[in-house]
């Protein structure tokens, strides 16, 4: 038995199409405290991590932990069609994902559970160097800014900035970020830390933006980069994205 119920449909919707812009199909776990997702990109380049909480939903009704693995493209076409004022409902029936959208008027679908082969991902154990809170749309600015002259950019961290960068054929850009208020940035030690990420991956991820304020970026030299998103007692959206090693 599980029946879980969503007052609006923001929370799972947007995450959802975020997440499938990078992994086809995944493993949901359901457990007494969330509804949880963690998936590997089929290049093997990115991970995603995301929690929905119990403390989200008005209904969450679970008798034993179940696993859920689904089409992510077809539970997004689903969840696109939920109004901003429909509840949504998850249950499960037979092998069937059971979604209510509900509202002045009621839409059932039903989604196949599909037989997922991969072995059960782990979450790497990284420890970074450099942590840094800031608004979500100073990062965004930084990502569009360098995607005009780039693939790739770069992340330097020295104490009180951040300098991001890229660089094309025959165009640069720099972006210089000052600790403020609003921009915290925590290292180890005071000397310089930078490492370069695929522009393209960061485009898709930073679409969790539409989740929460502020975003927490971590990296290290040559090291892979999390970005987390979270909305306190609703959800957790992370990613871990490997870093782009040049040989000199």
């Amino acid at each position: 038995m599980m029946k879980l119920t969503l007052a609006g449909p923001t929370y799972l919707k947007e995450s959802i199409s975020i997440i499938s812009d990078l992994v086809n199909e995944a493993r949901f776990k359901v457990t007494k405290n969330s509804l949880e997702l963690i998936a590997m990109d089929p290049a093997n380049v990115a991970m995603v991590l995301f929690k929905l909480l119990s403390s989200a939903f008005v209904e969450y009704e679970l008798k034993q932990d179940t696993e859920i693995a689904i089409n992510l493209s077809n539970l997004k076409q689903v969840l696109k069609r939920a109004k901003s004022n429909d509840s949504v409902t998850l249950e499960m029936e037979a092998s069937k994902l059971k979604i209510q959208l509900k509202s002045n008027t009621t839409r059932t679908f039903n989604l196949p559970i599909i037989e997922i082969e991969e072995r059960e991902q782990k979450v790497p154990e990284l420890k970074f160097p450099v942590s840094i809170s800031m608004p979500c749309d100073r990062l965004n600015e930084a990502v569009e800014d360098a995607s005009i002259v780039a693939e790739s950019m770069t992340f330097e961290a020295e104490t009180g900035k951040i300098n991001i960068s890229a660089d094309g054929d025959l165009s640069q850009v720099k972006i210089e970020i000052l600790q403020d208020e609003n921009t915290i940035i925590n290292m180890d030690g005071s000397s310089k830390v930078k490492s370069k990420y695929s522009i393209e991956y960061l485009k898709k991820m930073m679409g969790a933006s539409k989740l929460a304020n502020k975003v927490e970026i971590c990296f290290g030299k040559d090291y892979p980069l999390k970005l987390e998103y979270k909305e306190v007692d609703k959800l957790m959206l992370s990613f871990i994205l490997a870093p782009r090693v040049e040989n000199d």
